[in-house]
């Protein structure tokens, strides 16, 4: 991997039978990011099996699987080159946590590819995925419409699906900015090169629209927020906390602030890859250490900013979010887990404010009595312990957050406002 490229974190999002495995088990491939000798395992695995052929989805299904069985994967597998970008995958479709992770994830994606079978057309999850990416800010989509071997790659039906997408893009109001590409990840038809069997397409490859993203800008001008994931105790050093900078720089000699654990002092080192260095940026993991602070005195969830300008803690914050499923209906009162960055705190719907159109973004209703699977609304939430969160429109980074009960996630959403304590 070329870490002189500019980066990207991409996810691959959309309807669970689409395809996503194999086009994600296809770019890898294409790019060179996994080695022939495993491909050439799958085949004969696949193969043994009766199913010749799939070995780019036997690939990420294995991936998946080594992972549930909580085998750590080298993560080169879920990172591909370009000529312009080096981009990692935002965890592996298919993988539970998925959505949590998309939106928690220290690793939010900027920019997502969105499959949509040919023969299938928008599904249930593609909606939820679209309204997903549109929650979150993702700023462009790629769409491919898969599958097109299945419908002898004609053209007539590539134009039905892009007509519905657009539709639904049109009823979440995503940009405009959006490439349409017909593919087959089975056949790899359009993803590296040109496909003879679709004369009629002459847009981008796949891999040429990732090339054409914009560059993400680096939110290095925003002040120094960085969640804290674990905290160590390293012998000769003292009490290290780990985490990854997501905005702002994080500099020895530096006074910080921890919240909502509320302690704080200056910056003695900072470690990455088991060097030392002077500063962190937006992107570094890191593990550093402040002088006067205790294994006992922070903890995984508190994020880290400066001592003048410190992180908020809500006392009660307002959000806009989607409700993605719900066995019956959320009124006020209601206290699932909410995941924002690294942070898990129980948190209660204190009122429901807005009903929202999502296909307007207009007020629908004001204050009702619940919201349910599909409704887009402006909640105030009250954190049952102290959470640090901050507002989307000035740090979009930390402004984001799951809220999860019964094992799935419930809904996603953004904070618009925050009540500090």
């Amino acid at each position: 991997m070329s870490e002189d490229k500019p980066h990207q974190n991409l996810a691959i999002i959309g309807h669970v039978d689409h395809g996503k495995s194999t086009l994600v088990g296809r770019l890898l491939f294409e790019t060179g990011s996994v080695p022939e000798h495993v491909i050439e395992q799958h085949r004969e695995e696949a193969e043994e099996k009766g199913k010749g052929g799939f070995e780019f989805a036997y690939v990420m299904d294995n991936l998946a699987e080594e992972r549930e069985r909580g085998v750590t994967i080298d993560i080169a597998h879920q990172e591909f080159d370009t000529d312009e970008y080096y981009f990692t995958i935002v965890d592996c479709p298919g993988h539970r946590d998925f959505v949590k992770n998309m939106i928690t994830g220290a690793s939010q994606a900027d920019n997502a590819v969105l499959v949509v079978a040919a023969d299938d057309g928008v599904a249930p999850q593609t909606r939820e995925h679209v309204f997903l990416a549109r929650t979150l800010g993702i700023n462009e989509l790629i769409i491919g419409v898969n599958k097109m071997d299945v419908v002898d790659y004609e053209e007539s039906t590539f134009d039905e699906v892009k007509e519905e997408v657009q539709q639904l893009l049109k009823q979440v109001r995503f940009s405009d900015e959006t490439t349409f590409i017909p593919i087959s990840a089975f056949e790899g038809d359009n993803i590296a090169e040109h496909s003879d069997n679709m004369s009629w397409f002459d847009g981008p490859t796949l891999l040429e629209a990732l090339n054409d993203l914009a560059e993400v800008e680096p939110p290095t001008d925003a002040p120094l927020r960085l969640p804290i994931q674990d905290v160590y105790t390293i012998s000769g050093i003292g009490t290290v906390p780990v985490g990854r900078v997501e905005t702002g720089t994080l500099d020895v000699g530096a006074n910080v602030s921890f919240q909502p654990s509320d302690v704080g002092g200056e910056v003695k080192t900072i470690e990455m890859h088991h060097e030392e260095v002077p500063q962190a940026e937006p992107g570094d993991n890191v593990g550093f250490n402040v002088r006067g602070i205790g294994k006992d005195d922070i903890r995984r969830g508190d994020v880290c900013g400066p001592a003048d300008d410190p992180p908020s803690v809500a006392e009660t914050f307002k959000a806009q979010i989607v409700v993605m499923q719900h066995p019956s209906v959320i009124t006020a009162g209601y206290t699932p887990v909410f995941h924002a960055h690294t942070a898990q705190v129980a948190c209660t719907v204190e009122s429901i404010d807005q009903k929202i159109d999502p296909s307007s973004g207009e007020v629908a209703e004001e204050n009702p009595d619940f919201i349910k699977s599909g409704d887009a609304a402006v909640v105030t939430i009250r954190p049952q312990k102290p959470l640090s969160i901050e507002p989307s429109g000035e740090i979009p980074e930390l402004g984001s957050f799951a809220i999860r009960d019964m094992g799935q996630t419930i809904a996603a959403g953004k904070v618009l406002e925050v009540n500090e304590r």
